[in-house]
């Protein structure tokens, strides 16, 4: 079956196709949780912090993920729809509200904003979802509402408890796709992938924010001009990288597959893989920050680790994207990350600026190297036309 066939069934059937206005002001609430997630780790770089954003971002992407999937088969075309939709919208403000103080004063706050959120996603979902979601999405409830438990129990507790029962929820949410059976979902490959790159381009916006913070108070000198144009040249490969050529393949590879196989491919690629992505985003703007605040200094291991192992962990995600969806080359990037994590030295034995701009040239060269074998086999995008023959 031919995309423009997947597109008339889809249609037919009343899913949304594209990316509603709506949607996209739903997105705003995202970005305010990046940058609170940013913060948290800036805060007291390091391990412990990383062990914290990660747990807090898991059971965040799992469900803020399954937003997209929800707005893909339920569309927010009526008024009820649309009014409980703001409803999971401000459940996802207050949850990143309590994001600075989850793992100290505010995590009963985080654990309750996570259950509205659950019972907006699942009451929704079922109420308005087809006939062949109905059973697939009372289990997905089951194991979500479990989830929800441990992270609400969790926010009762305080030191290594609450550790330990948000990472089971995040255990319990990993697990979920293999108790239940995915291809009961209806994926709408164009609007699917449409709301996963518009999250990606939201994120990367952090680093872009993290810049503007790093400079509060500063004055602007030439050398500060220098590095910021170093920064956002970095925000601009992380989005190249991507954007370049994986987001349209990635539509393309899902939308070939047929409807009731796409569910398995689309978790582990849009679900897994993009996690690591969007984790490697945060701390890649928290290393931005942190690296203008320092400029030419030397900068602590966190820092350092933050903004090259930042960019390894998109690397790394890109990678899980392209072996899932069959993309050419997923080992380069996996190369990629060795190369650009192993630039961490250079900012605590020399200064900020100096690993900024290797680390740029090394994520760069990688991607451009890419980009060439790709063209060279015939490769093209929407940003590279496909060379004409003569």
């Amino acid at each position: 079956m031919t995309s423009d066939n997947h597109a008339t069934e889809d249609e037919a059937e009343g899913g949304q196709l594209r990316a509603s206005t709506l949607e996209l002001f739903f997105d705003l609430v995202f970005v305010f949780t990046i940058t609170q997630l940013t913060h948290a780790y800036t805060h007291h770089p390091g391990w412990a912090a990383f062990g914290q954003v990660v747990l807090m971002f898991g059971v965040i992407w799992w469900m803020y993920d399954g937003y997209i999937w929800l707005t893909n088969e339920v569309a927010p075309n009526s008024s009820v729809r649309r009014t409980w939709l703001l409803v999971g919208m401000f459940g996802f403000f207050v949850l990143a509200l309590a994001v600075p103080g989850a793992f100290s004063g505010s995590g009963i706050t985080f654990g309750l904003a996570y259950v509205l959120i659950n019972l907006v996603h699942t009451g929704l979902f079922y109420s308005n979802g087809g006939s062949t979601v109905t059973a697939t999405v009372v289990r997905l409830g089951i194991c979500n509402g479990v989830s929800a438990g441990l992270v609400l129990a969790g926010g009762f507790v305080h030191g290594w408890p609450r550790y330990l029962l948000w990472a089971l929820a995040l255990a319990v949410q990993i697990l979920t796709p293999y108790l239940i059976n995915p291809s009961g979902f209806v994926i709408r490959a164009t609007h699917f992938c449409e709301r996963h790159g518009l999250v990606v381009i939201v994120a990367i916006g952090e680093s872009i924010i993290a810049v503007g913070a790093g400079l509060a108070g500063r004055d602007i000198t030439p050398g500060l001009i220098a590095m910021v144009a170093l920064a956002l040249t970095l925000a601009y490969v992380l989005w190249w990288a991507f954007f370049g050529f994986d987001d349209e393949r990635g539509e393309q590879a899902l939308d070939a597959l047929p409807g009731v196989q796409r569910g398995r491919p689309a978790v582990l690629a849009y679900g897994y893989a993009i996690f690591a992505l969007m984790i490697g985003i945060i701390l890649t703007a928290a290393g931005i920050q942190m690296s203008i605040a320092h400029g030419n200094e030397s900068v602590p291991a966190g820092a350092a680790l933050a903004l090259s192992g930042g960019v390894a962990l998109y690397f790394v995600g890109q990678w899980a994207f392209r072996l899932v969806l069959g993309l050419p080359r997923p080992w380069w990037r996996l190369v990629a990350a060795v190369a650009t994590v192993a630039t961490a030295p250079i900012g605590v034995a020399w200064v900020a600026w100096g690993q900024l701009a290797v680390l740029v040239v090394v994520a760069y060269g990688f991607v451009i190297a890419d980009d060439v074998v790709g063209v060279r086999h015939g490769d093209h995008s929407r940003y590279l036309p496909a060379r004409r023959k003569n």
